[in-house]
């Protein structure tokens, strides 16, 4: 039996089954858990305002700055209390989606 060789075993609940996997699963990245201490881009947009700089003790829910993208101002604010360790970005940066926006530090 050479399909026994690419068995794999699928854990689905409390059942496991052995079966052979497609080659677009196998290229499914694994969830990687939101790392809060970089703060990035959701949509491609402009980035107009900063309200914040380097050292500065932010809060959570505090506006970081100002991304207009499709005519629509949107604030984005900080998911963590922290201090900010580097903005890497200036007014007027277009900005792409996923790109990281802020790094924190966060506060323990």
């Amino acid at each position: 039996m050479e399909n026994e060789k690419h068995l794999v075993e699928f854990k689905l609940e409390d059942t496991s089954y052995l079966t052979t996997l497609t080659k677009k699963y196998g290229r499914i990245k694994k969830y990687q858990p939101k790392d809060l201490s970089k703060v990035r881009a959701f949509i491609p947009g402009l980035i107009q305002k900063i309200y914040i700089k380097p050292g500065d003790e932010i809060k959570k829910g505090q506006p970081l700055f100002v991304l207009e993208a499709m005519k629509m101002r949107n604030d984005v604010f900080s998911p963590i209390d922290g201090k900010v360790k580097a903005v890497l970005v200036k007014s007027g940066d277009v900005v792409a989606k996923d790109q990281i926006l802020v790094e924190l530090d966060i506060n323990i």
